[in-house]
C-alpha cells in the first residue's frame, strides 16, 4: 500500500517548498519535486494506493507530546477527582502522532504496569507511544523494582518521571535521592540505548528549580538529561528556566497555561531575547486534572497554543514547529524515526490548512487517522469522535 501526497508545502520541520511525498506502508520513501505515479507503481509493483492532492496545504511531522496522562491522572481531591483514561481521538485531533505517558501524583491507584498497558493499546490503535517509569514520589513507582532495569529492559520506557520538586504534593526528595534517580536513569539509558531522561514536575513552591540547580552543580550528570516541565506556571519559575537554558539545559512549557506565562508569550519572549528554541519543548499535560477544579487538561491545547503563537507572534514558523517535532524527538532519542519528514522516517504526517492551521489530515504510521478534519478511526470502546 502506498500514499502519494502531491504538491504540498513541505516543512521537515524546515521549509522545503512544494514537494511530493511518497509513503510506502509505514515509512516515508521519497520526498521530491515531482514523483511520477506510474513509475512508482511499476517500481514497487504495489496494486493498491492513494494519491492525495496536497495543493494549498502545509505538510509537517506529526506532533510529539512527551507529557500525557494516558492512563488517567488527578486524584488530589479524592476518588471522584481521578480522571479517566484518554481516548485516541483526543490525541489525534491535536495533530499528535507520538505520546509519552506519565503516571503523575497518584501511584496508589495508578500503576506503571497500567500505564504500559494503555501505551501498548494506543499503539495498536495506530499512534506511537513511550512512557516514563516513576511518579511524583521518591522512592518512585517502578515495574521491575528499579528505575535502571525498567529503562534498560522495557522497550517503551525512555526515562523516569514525572518526579516532583517544589510542590506540596511531592515527597520533598533530598539531593541524595535525586542523585540516585538520575544515576539509575543515566545507567539504564546507556544499557538500553535509550534517552534515560529525568522528567521533573516543578510546582509552585518557593524553591522552584533550585533543587535541580544544586543537583547539576554538585554532580557530573549531563545537564541535557533533565527535562523540567511546567516552567511557565509562574514568572519566577520562567526566569529560572531561562537560567537553565543558559547552562545548556532543556525546559518544557505546558500548553493551556492561564495563570502564569502562556506558551505563545513565553516563546515570543525567549525568541526576542535571543534564546535558541532548540532546547525548548511544549507539552499538554493532557488528561491530567487542571487548575484544581473538575476540569481536565486537553491535548488539544498543544495545537491551540501552536496556532496562537504562529498566527499572532513574530516567531519563524520553522522555529515554532521544532518545539513539538524535532526537539522532543532528539531529546527522547527518537530522531530520525520521529520528528522529521525524511526518507526512512516513520510516516507520521500532519497536514494543516495554512490560513488557520487547523488539521485537514493526519497520517500516523502510514495510516490515515483524520481526513477532511474528521477522525476516520475510533479507539476500541470509543463511542464518539
Amino acid at each position: 500500500m502506498f500514499k502519494l501526497i502531491k504538491n504540498v508545502q513541505c516543512f521537515t520541520p524546515f521549509q522545503r517548498g512544494k514537494k511530493d511525498i511518497l509513503v510506502i506502508f509505514n515509512k516515508i520513501c521519497l520526498i521530491e519535486d515531482d514523483i511520477n505515479i506510474k513509475i512508482v507503481k511499476d517500481l514497487f509493483t504495489l496494486p493498491e494506493g492513494e494519491v492525495i492532492d496536497g495543493s494549498g496545504f502545509f505538510a509537517m511531522p506529526g506532533f510529539i507530546d512527551q507529557h500525557v496522562h494516558i492512563a488517567g491522572g488527578g486524584g488530589e481531591q479524592g476518588p471522584l477527582s481521578r480522571t479517566p483514561e484518554i481516548m485516541m481521538s483526543d490525541i489525534i485531533k491535536a495533530g499528535v502522532t507520538t505520546v509519552v505517558g506519565v503516571l503523575g501524583f497518584d501511584s496508589v491507584t495508578r500503576t506503571v504496569s497500567g500505564l504500559l498497558a494503555k501505551a501498548r493499546a494506543l499503539e495498536e490503535e495506530g499512534i506511537s507511544t513511550c512512557i516514563y517509569t516513576g511518579s511524583y514520589g521518591v522512592p518512585t513507582a517502578t515495574l521491575t523494582g528499579r528505575v535502571l532495569t525498567d529503562i534498560a529492559l522495557i522497550d517503551k520506557v525512555v526515562g523516569v518521571g514525572e518526579i516532583a520538586i517544589s510542590d506540596h504534593r511531592s515527597s520533598h526528595p533530598s539531593l541524595a535521592s535525586l542523585r540516585e534517580i538520575a544515576a539509575e536513569a543515566r545507567s539504564g539509558g546507556m544499557l538500553g540505548g535509550k534517552a534515560g531522561i529525568v522528567h521533573i514536575h516543578v510546582g509552585d513552591g518557593r524553591e522552584g528549580l533550585d533543587p535541580l540547580f544544586q543537583l547539576i552543580e554538585e554532580s557530573d550528570f549531563p545537564v541535557e538529561m533533565f527535562v523540567p516541565t511546567h516552567i511557565n506556571r509562574n514568572p519566577k519559575l520562567f526566569s529560572q528556566g531561562m537560567s537553565l537554558l543558559r547552562m545548556g539545559g532543556n525546559i518544557d512549557l505546558t500548553a493551556g497555561e492561564k495563570k502564569g506565562v502562556s506558551v505563545p508569550d513565553a516563546l515570543a519572549r525567549l525568541y526576542s531575547e535571543g534564546f535558541s528554541l532548540d532546547q525548548i519543548t511544549i507539552t499538554s499535560d493532557g488528561n491530567g486534572s487542571a487548575g484544581g477544579d473538575d476540569s481536565i487538561a486537553q491535548v488539544q491545547d498543544l495545537l491551540e497554543d501552536f496556532r496562537w503563537a504562529a498566527l499572532e507572534k513574530e516567531i519563524p514558523f520553522e522555529e515554532l514547529l521544532k518545539t513539538i517535532t524535532l526537539n522532543p524527538a532528539r531529546i527522547l532519542k527518537l530522531f530520525p524515526q520521529k520528528g522529521t519528514l525524511a526518507p526512512g522516517s516513520d510516516a507520521d504526517i500532519l497536514i494543516l490548512r495554512p490560513h488557520d492551521l487547523q488539521v485537514e489530515m493526519l497520517i500516523s504510521q502510514g495510516e490515515v487517522l483524520i481526513r477532511e478534519e474528521k477522525p476516520v478511526k475510533k479507539e476500541t470502546y470509543e463511542t464518539n469522535c
